[in-house]
């Protein structure tokens, strides 16, 4: 053998798929979803995106996003069909059959939806896709009022990571975020995503400087525990007849990792 072989585990298991393999009707599901579904951005989302996300009340959503606050719905369309052409990104309406989420419809939105089974609610993105390294980032992340702090955000959270993992089959999925975003830092680490550091100056946005915290999951992290963790606390018996949680997603994935040592 070569003096000179490089270092390294060697990479195995099947290649990494860009997300736009996807059928144009896929839809991200599963038993834990609490209503909740993933479908690919599409331009006819934008309406009800627009509804849930957008408007005067909902400005402060756009703080660490590069695009806007948008004041009309043409506007906003204009930035989905930027996402949608972006091949830096690739976008997901988070879609809800839950009335509860639906709040923030008015009276037209009440009609009876059409076969894709529920309203786009908010949207989540892919992006910094490298499949030769078996690398991908979630962001972009729009969530609207009604969907923030519930049980469902957080299963929309784990069909996107379930996604990049055992669909797409990535190794290394990345949450990156401007490291004034706070909340942004404890929902990476509740859901167990590893803090790896902060990039110092790392881009400009909107005119102004961006130190930005990184943080990873990586694929044996996600089938040891992180994957565990998520299912149990996402599972009936970790709620009350008011659906209100019994346990913490940390205090459950920290009883996942001692069963471990």
């Amino acid at each position: 053998m070569s003096s000179h072989e490089p270092e390294g585990d060697i990479v195995t298991g099947p290649p990494a798929l860009h997300p736009s393999s996807l059928a144009s009707t896929f839809i991200v599901d599963s038993p834990l979803s609490h209503d909740i579904t993933l479908r690919p951005l599409t331009i006819s989302h934008a309406q009800d995106l627009y509804t849930n996300v957008s408007g005067l009340f909902n400005d402060h959503l756009y703080t660490y996003l590069p695009g806007g606050p948008f004041s009309d719905l043409e506007s906003f369309t204009k930035h989905i069909q930027w996402l949608i052409d972006e091949p830096t990104f690739y976008g997901f309406s988070i879609f809800s059959s839950d009335k509860a989420h639906l709040s923030n419809q008015d009276s037209a939105k009440e009609r009876e939806k059409d076969n894709e089974g529920g309203t786009a609610i908010s949207m989540i993105c892919l992006l910094n896709i490298v499949p030769s390294n078996r690398s991908i980032e979630i962001g972009h992340v729009l969530y609207g009022p009604t969907l923030q702090r519930t049980t469902a955000a957080t299963a929309a959270y784990y069909l996107i990571i379930k996604l990049c993992f055992e669909e797409l089959h990535y190794q290394r999925v990345e949450w990156k975020c401007n490291d004034r975003n706070k909340p942004s830092e404890r929902a990476a680490s509740r859901l167990g995503f590893k803090y790896e550091g902060k990039f110092r100056k790392h881009m400009i946005v909107k005119g102004r400087r961006r130190d930005t915290s990184w943080f990873s999951v990586l694929d044996d992290e996600w089938e040891e525990y992180v994957r565990e963790a998520l299912e149990l606390w996402l599972g009936e018996g970790n709620f009350d007849e008011r659906g209100v949680q019994k346990r913490k997603l940390e205090e459950v994935r920290a009883e996942v990792e001692k069963k471990m040592l």
